[in-house]
Protein backbone atom coordinates (compact mmCIF):
# COMPACT_ATOMS: atom_id res chain seq x y z
CA UNK A 1 0.00 0.00 0.00
CA UNK A 2 1.40 3.21 -1.22
CA UNK A 3 1.32 5.56 1.61
CA UNK A 4 0.17 8.61 -1.01
CA UNK A 5 -3.13 7.02 -1.30
CA UNK A 6 -3.65 6.90 2.42
CA UNK A 7 -2.67 10.44 2.43
CA UNK A 8 -5.40 10.97 -0.04
CA UNK A 9 -7.57 8.95 1.58
CA UNK A 10 -7.35 11.20 4.90
CA UNK A 11 -7.33 14.87 3.04
CA UNK A 12 -10.84 13.61 1.31
CA UNK A 13 -11.96 11.86 4.72
CA UNK A 14 -11.00 15.23 6.44
CA UNK A 15 -12.97 17.50 4.09
CA UNK A 16 -16.00 15.01 4.27
CA UNK A 17 -16.18 15.32 8.07
CA UNK A 18 -15.66 18.89 8.43
CA UNK A 19 -18.64 19.30 6.11
CA UNK A 20 -20.43 16.80 8.22
CA UNK A 21 -19.99 18.85 11.03
CA UNK A 22 -20.88 22.26 9.76
CA UNK A 23 -24.05 20.88 8.28
CA UNK A 24 -24.21 19.65 11.95
CA UNK A 25 -23.97 22.54 13.19
CA UNK A 26 -26.68 24.39 10.74
CA UNK A 27 -29.08 21.77 10.81
CA UNK A 28 -29.09 19.60 13.87
CA UNK A 29 -28.51 15.68 13.28
CA UNK A 30 -31.76 16.00 11.27
CA UNK A 31 -30.97 12.85 9.30
CA UNK A 32 -31.59 10.81 12.36
CA UNK A 33 -35.46 10.96 11.03
CA UNK A 34 -34.71 9.43 7.22
CA UNK A 35 -35.57 5.86 7.20
CA UNK A 36 -33.31 3.27 5.83
CA UNK A 37 -34.51 3.64 2.00
CA UNK A 38 -35.44 7.18 2.02
CA UNK A 39 -31.18 7.69 2.83
CA UNK A 40 -30.40 4.98 -0.23
CA UNK A 41 -32.72 6.71 -2.38
CA UNK A 42 -30.71 10.03 -1.36
CA UNK A 43 -27.67 8.21 -2.40
CA UNK A 44 -29.23 7.06 -5.54
CA UNK A 45 -30.49 10.47 -6.33
CA UNK A 46 -26.56 11.98 -6.34
CA UNK A 47 -25.04 9.17 -8.04
CA UNK A 48 -27.69 9.79 -10.58
CA UNK A 49 -26.74 13.23 -11.25
CA UNK A 50 -22.91 12.02 -11.48
CA UNK A 51 -24.02 9.78 -13.91
CA UNK A 52 -25.77 12.25 -16.08
CA UNK A 53 -23.20 14.71 -15.53
CA UNK A 54 -20.34 11.76 -17.23
CA UNK A 55 -23.10 11.78 -19.89
CA UNK A 56 -23.64 15.05 -20.73
CA UNK A 57 -19.99 16.06 -20.50
CA UNK A 58 -20.20 17.68 -17.33
CA UNK A 59 -22.68 20.25 -18.38
CA UNK A 60 -24.93 21.41 -15.48
CA UNK A 61 -27.23 24.16 -14.16
CA UNK A 62 -26.07 24.09 -10.84
CA UNK A 63 -22.38 24.72 -9.91
CA UNK A 64 -21.85 21.53 -7.72
CA UNK A 65 -19.78 18.94 -9.77
CA UNK A 66 -19.29 15.35 -9.56
CA UNK A 67 -16.82 15.97 -7.10
CA UNK A 68 -18.99 17.62 -4.63
CA UNK A 69 -21.84 14.67 -5.22
CA UNK A 70 -19.09 12.30 -4.42
CA UNK A 71 -18.75 13.99 -1.22
CA UNK A 72 -22.48 13.67 -0.44
CA UNK A 73 -22.88 9.99 -1.45
CA UNK A 74 -19.61 9.74 1.41
CA UNK A 75 -20.95 10.88 4.12
CA UNK A 76 -25.08 10.22 2.97
CA UNK A 77 -23.25 6.42 3.77
CA UNK A 78 -21.74 7.18 7.38
CA UNK A 79 -25.28 8.89 8.44
CA UNK A 80 -26.68 5.42 7.05
CA UNK A 81 -23.75 3.10 9.08
CA UNK A 82 -24.22 5.37 12.30
CA UNK A 83 -28.10 5.06 12.19
CA UNK A 84 -27.86 1.05 11.71
CA UNK A 85 -25.03 1.56 15.06
CA UNK A 86 -27.00 0.60 17.99
CA UNK A 87 -24.45 1.80 20.48
CA UNK A 88 -25.29 4.31 23.30
CA UNK A 89 -26.33 7.48 22.34
CA UNK A 90 -27.38 6.93 19.50
CA UNK A 91 -30.89 6.96 18.60
CA UNK A 92 -33.66 3.98 16.98
CA UNK A 93 -35.85 5.21 14.25
CA UNK A 94 -38.77 4.50 16.82
CA UNK A 95 -36.81 6.83 19.04
CA UNK A 96 -36.76 10.17 16.70
CA UNK A 97 -40.32 9.88 15.42
CA UNK A 98 -41.55 9.02 18.79
CA UNK A 99 -40.04 12.82 20.52
CA UNK A 100 -38.42 15.03 17.53
CA UNK A 101 -36.64 16.47 21.34
CA UNK A 102 -34.93 13.66 21.02
CA UNK A 103 -32.65 15.11 18.10
CA UNK A 104 -31.74 18.29 20.43
CA UNK A 105 -30.22 15.96 23.38
CA UNK A 106 -28.08 14.17 21.10
CA UNK A 107 -24.54 14.10 22.35
CA UNK A 108 -22.35 15.89 18.84
CA UNK A 109 -19.36 13.96 19.83
CA UNK A 110 -21.48 10.65 20.18
CA UNK A 111 -21.94 11.35 16.73
CA UNK A 112 -18.80 12.52 15.60
CA UNK A 113 -16.54 9.69 17.12
CA UNK A 114 -19.17 7.32 15.34
CA UNK A 115 -18.32 9.12 12.25
CA UNK A 116 -14.44 8.64 13.09
CA UNK A 117 -15.08 4.97 13.77
CA UNK A 118 -16.58 3.99 10.61
CA UNK A 119 -14.05 6.01 8.84
CA UNK A 120 -11.90 4.47 10.40
CA UNK A 121 -12.94 0.92 9.97
CA UNK A 122 -13.37 1.85 5.81
CA UNK A 123 -9.62 3.12 6.11
CA UNK A 124 -8.97 -0.44 7.19
CA UNK A 125 -11.00 -2.28 4.64
CA UNK A 126 -9.10 -0.04 1.69
CA UNK A 127 -6.13 -1.12 2.86
CA UNK A 128 -7.23 -5.43 2.97
CA UNK A 129 -8.84 -4.72 -0.26
CA UNK A 130 -5.87 -2.50 -2.03
CA UNK A 131 -3.50 -5.30 -1.36
CA UNK A 132 -5.85 -8.17 -2.24
CA UNK A 133 -6.74 -6.92 -5.61
CA UNK A 134 -3.14 -5.15 -6.51
CA UNK A 135 -4.53 -1.66 -7.52
CA UNK A 136 -7.03 -2.50 -9.85
CA UNK A 137 -9.07 0.67 -9.32
CA UNK A 138 -5.98 2.44 -10.93
CA UNK A 139 -7.37 0.71 -14.22
CA UNK A 140 -11.00 1.43 -13.64
CA UNK A 141 -12.74 4.28 -15.69
CA UNK A 142 -14.51 6.47 -13.75
CA UNK A 143 -17.63 5.73 -15.28
CA UNK A 144 -17.18 1.65 -14.14
CA UNK A 145 -16.31 3.18 -10.03
CA UNK A 146 -20.15 5.25 -10.81
CA UNK A 147 -21.69 2.04 -12.07
CA UNK A 148 -20.12 0.26 -9.34
CA UNK A 149 -21.78 2.82 -6.39
CA UNK A 150 -24.91 2.50 -8.37
CA UNK A 151 -24.64 -1.27 -8.59
CA UNK A 152 -24.55 -0.97 -4.79
CA UNK A 153 -27.62 1.05 -4.54
CA UNK A 154 -29.65 -1.29 -5.68
CA UNK A 155 -28.42 -4.24 -4.13
CA UNK A 156 -29.05 -1.72 -0.86
CA UNK A 157 -32.47 -1.27 -1.91
CA UNK A 158 -32.83 -5.23 -2.19
CA UNK A 159 -31.48 -6.11 1.23
CA UNK A 160 -34.24 -3.87 2.51
CA UNK A 161 -36.90 -5.43 1.08
CA UNK A 162 -35.88 -8.60 2.23
CA UNK A 163 -35.98 -6.99 5.56
CA UNK A 164 -32.29 -6.88 5.75
CA UNK A 165 -31.67 -10.58 5.30
CA UNK A 166 -29.23 -12.32 2.96
CA UNK A 167 -28.90 -15.50 2.53
CA UNK A 168 -25.09 -16.05 1.39
CA UNK A 169 -24.61 -12.29 0.32
CA UNK A 170 -22.70 -10.02 1.99
CA UNK A 171 -25.41 -7.27 3.68
CA UNK A 172 -25.70 -3.30 3.80
CA UNK A 173 -22.62 -2.51 6.13
CA UNK A 174 -20.37 -3.87 3.02
CA UNK A 175 -22.49 -2.15 0.41
CA UNK A 176 -21.80 0.96 1.99
CA UNK A 177 -18.15 0.31 2.89
CA UNK A 178 -17.69 -0.54 -1.18
CA UNK A 179 -19.68 2.65 -1.58
CA UNK A 180 -17.47 4.89 0.34
CA UNK A 181 -14.40 3.43 -1.11
CA UNK A 182 -15.52 3.41 -4.97
CA UNK A 183 -16.51 7.17 -4.23
CA UNK A 184 -12.52 7.70 -2.84
CA UNK A 185 -11.16 6.35 -5.29
CA UNK A 186 -13.20 8.63 -7.86
CA UNK A 187 -12.26 11.45 -6.26
CA UNK A 188 -8.65 10.58 -6.19
CA UNK A 189 -8.80 9.77 -10.17
CA UNK A 190 -10.58 12.58 -10.93
CA UNK A 191 -7.67 14.91 -9.01
CA UNK A 192 -10.08 17.24 -7.95
CA UNK A 193 -8.55 20.54 -6.13
CA UNK A 194 -11.89 20.55 -3.54
CA UNK A 195 -9.29 18.45 -0.61
CA UNK A 196 -5.76 20.68 -1.21
CA UNK A 197 -6.35 22.61 2.00
CA UNK A 198 -7.43 19.33 3.32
Amino acid sequence: MEPQLLDKFDKILNYCFRLFKSKNLDYGPTWFLYRFQSLNDEIWRKVKRIRTLEEHDDYACIPEGRDIEYVGIINYCIMFLIKLDTSAGIPTNDDVTEDLEVLDKIDNDIIYNAYQAHMTTVRELLIKKNTDYGDAWKSMSLTSMTDQVIIRVYRIRKILLNNGKCSVSEGIIAQLHDIINYCVFALIKMDTNLFTNG
